[in-house]
C-alpha cells in the first residue's frame, strides 16, 4: 500500500468506517438478482483489487500488502434487500444511512454492492461501498465507468475462470517487509527533488508558496464553529439535495470563479442556517473545511489507489450577503490555487513514507482521534460522467455520493455530478446532528439566492429561524437577485411541509442482506 492508502486503512475503527460510497437510482423494471451477480462477476477481471484482501503484520511492523482472496465468494459482496413501503426518498435515505454506517469486513475484499428493490415508480437502486484505502473520489468514478455499461444494449463480458495467486509465505512477507522498510524511505527521499521541481519549478513559484503559507496561517486564526466538532457514535444520518449543473455554470459565468466556488457558497449558506438555528451564529464566524484536491494525472486515470492532496478553506458563515460570501470564497480559493497550497499537504504525505509502518499506524490513529478544533467539515467535489451509464439495459437516473465522517468531525459533504445534475450527499453523526435537514435545506437556499433553482427540493426547514428567513428576503432586496425564489420561508425549501433528510427511524446497527 502507498502511505496514504495505509493511513486510510489504519484510522478505521468501530465508530469510523472508512469507505466511500454512492446510491445509484435506476429506471425500472428491476433485473433479477442472479443476472446482476452474473454481470458483476464477469466484470471482476477489470478490477483485480475486488478479489484481494489486506494482509498485515503483527504490530504493523511492515506496510500492509494486497493478496488474492483464496476464499472469494461474490455472493457475500452483492447483497439483496428491499425498501420499506411506500418506497419513497425518506425510506431510501434511512436504509442507505444504516448500510453506510456498517464497517466492511476486513477479512474479505473491501467492497459491497447492495441491490435494492421496492422503490416507488418501479425503480431500483444500487448502494456501492469501497474502502478508502482502495480508491479516492476520482478513482471511484473511474471504477463506476468500468463496472457499468456505456450503452443499453452493451454485450456482457464473457465469464473468465479465475484462480487466486497463492499469497506470500510468512518468510517472503517478512523478507519483503524488511526490504520495503529499507528501500521505501530511500525511494521517497530520492523523489523529493523531482517532486519539488515538478510542483514548484521556479523561484517565483517557491516565493508564491511561502506567501500562501502566511495567508493560510492567518486564516487559521479566524474563530470557527466549535459545536461542529466533538465525539461521534456508530450511527449515521445521510441526506441529499441536487441542482442543475447548467444553472450553476450560469452563476459561475455571471460571478466569475469556478463551479466549485459556487457550490462552496451554497454549502456555506447551509452551515450558516444550521448555526443560526442553534443560536451560535456570529459576524466573524467561519466553518473551516478540508477540501480534497485530486493530484491524479491524465495518465493515472483508472489507477486503483489514492492520488489526492487537500487545502483548508474558511467558509464565511458569518457573512449575511450571499454575493459577498461567494466573492470571499472565490478570492480565497484563487489564492490557495495560485500559491500551490495543496503541494504542502502532498509533500507531507510523501514525507510520512519515511515513517515505519508502526509509527504511521499510531500517528494516523492519533491524528484522527485526538480532539482538534482546526477542521469542522470536509467538502469534496468529484466530477462524474456527463454521459449516461447503464446496468443490464437500465439507465442510471441519478447518483448520490457518500463520504465518511471522522473522529471529532461530525459532518461531511460530498458533491458529485452526473449528466446535467449535481448531487450533494451530506453525512452526519446520528446523535450529534439531529438537525441535518436544516443544513440540507440551507444548501438549496444557497443555490436559490445565487440564481440557481435546486432540481428536486425535497427537504424542509422546519427548524430554521425567522432570522434566517428574513435575512434571505433582505439579501434579495439588497442584491436584486431576481431569480432567487426560496428565501422567504414560503418556498419549496422553506415551507416546513417537505420531507427532511434527517432520517426518522431509530439508529439500527444492522441491515439484513
Amino acid at each position: 500500500m502507498s502511505t496514504l492508502d495505509a493511513g486510510f486503512y489504519f484510522v478505521e475503527h468501530e465508530n469510523v468506517p472508512m469507505h466511500l460510497g454512492s446510491l445509484a437510482l435506476f429506471e425500472g423494471p428491476a433485473p433479477a438478482y442472479a443476472d446482476l451477480v452474473k454481470l458483476l462477476a464477469a466484470k471482476l477481471p477489470l478490477v483485480p483489487r475486488y478479489r484481494q484482501v489486506v494482509r498485515t503484520s503483527p504490530l504493523q511492523i511492515f506496510r500492509p500488502v494486497w493478496v488474492d482472496d483464496e476464499h472469494f465468494e461474490i455472493g457475500y459482496h452483492v447483497r439483496h434487500s428491499a425498501i420499506p413501503p411506500p418506497g419513497g426518498d425518506e425510506q431510501l435515505r434511512n436504509l442507505a444511512a444504516r448500510v453506510f454506517a456498517q464497517r466492511l469486513d476486513r477479512s474479505r475484499p473491501l467492497w459491497e454492492t447492495w441491490f435494492l428493490e421496492g422503490i416507488e415508480g418501479g425503480r431500483w437502486a444500487i448502494i456501492s461501498k469501497v474502502h478508502h484505502c482502495m480508491v479516492d473520489g476520482i478513482g471511484g468514478t473511474d471504477l463506476m465507468t468500468v463496472v457499468f455499461d456505456l450503452s443499453p444494449d452493451a454485450a456482457g463480458p464473457a465469464p473468465v475462470t479465475w484462480k487466486p495467486e497463492p499469497g506470500p509465505s510468512v518468510l517472503n512477507l517478512v523478507a519483503g517487509g524488511v526490504r520495503d522498510t529499507v528501500t521505501w524511505p530511500l525511494r521517497q527521499l530520492a523523489g523529493v527533488p523531482g517532486f519539488l521541481t515538478q510542483q514548484l519549478g521556479s523561484a517565483a513559484d517557491l516565493l508564491d508558496f511561502g506567501r500562501g503559507l502566511t495567508g493560510s496561517a492567518r486564516r487559521l486564526a479566524a474563530p470557527s464553529a466549535r459545536s461542529l466538532n466533538g465525539p461521534i457514535g456508530p450511527h449515521r444520518r445521510w441526506a441529499w439535495t441536487t441542482a442543475s449543473l447548467t444553472e450553476v455554470k450560469q452563476v459561475r459565468q455571471a460571478s466569475g470563479g469556478t463551479v466549485n466556488d459556487v457550490l462552496l457558497a451554497a454549502i456555506t449558506r447551509g452551515f450558516r442556517d444550521l448555526l443560526d438555528a442553534r443560536g451560535e451564529l456570529a459576524d466573524e464566524l467561519i466553518v473551516r473545511s478540508l477540501v480534497p484536491v485530486s493530484v491524479r494525472g491524465q495518465d493515472e486515470r483508472g489507477l486503483i489507489t489514492n492520488r489526492v492532496s487537500a487545502v483548508l478553506a474558511n467558509l464565511p458563515v458569518g457573512e449575511p450577503d450571499p454575493v459577498r460570501r461567494l466573492a470571499l470564497l472565490r478570492e480565497q480559493m484563487d489564492d490557495l490555487k495560485s500559491t500551490d497550497q495543496a503541494v504542502g499537504a502532498q509533500l507531507l504525505t510523501e514525507m510520512l513514507g519515511f515513517a515505519a509502518p508502526t509509527l504511521l499506524a499510531l500517528g494516523s490513529r492519533a491524528a484522527f482521534r485526538i480532539p482538534q478544533p482546526l477542521v469542522q467539515t470536509v467538502t469534496t467535489n468529484v466530477p462524474g460522467p456527463r454521459f449516461p451509464l447503464f446496468i443490464l439495459g437500465r439507465r442510471m437516473e441519478r447518483a448520490y455520493p457518500y463520504v465518511p465522517i471522522g473522529d471529532n468531525l461530525r459532518i461531511s459533504v460530498a458533491i458529485f455530478s452526473y449528466l446535467d445534475r449535481i448531487s450533494f450527499g451530506i453525512t452526519a453523526d446520528y446523535t450529534a446532528v439531529p438537525d441535518l435537514d436544516i443544513l440540507t435545506a440551507g444548501i438549496g437556499r444557497g443555490l436559490a439566492e445565487l440564481g440557481t433553482q435546486p432540481a428536486d427540493a425535497p427537504h424542509s426547514v422546519r427548524h430554521s429561524s425567522k432570522n434566517s428567513r428574513s435575512e434571505s428576503r433582505n439579501s434579495r432586496t439588497k442584491q436584486g437577485i431576481s431569480k432567487s425564489k426560496q428565501g422567504s420561508g414560503k418556498s419549496r425549501h422553506g415551507n416546513g411541509k417537505g420531507k427532511s433528510g434527517s432520517g426518522k427511524s431509530g439508529p439500527k446497527r444492522g441491515a439484513t442482506g
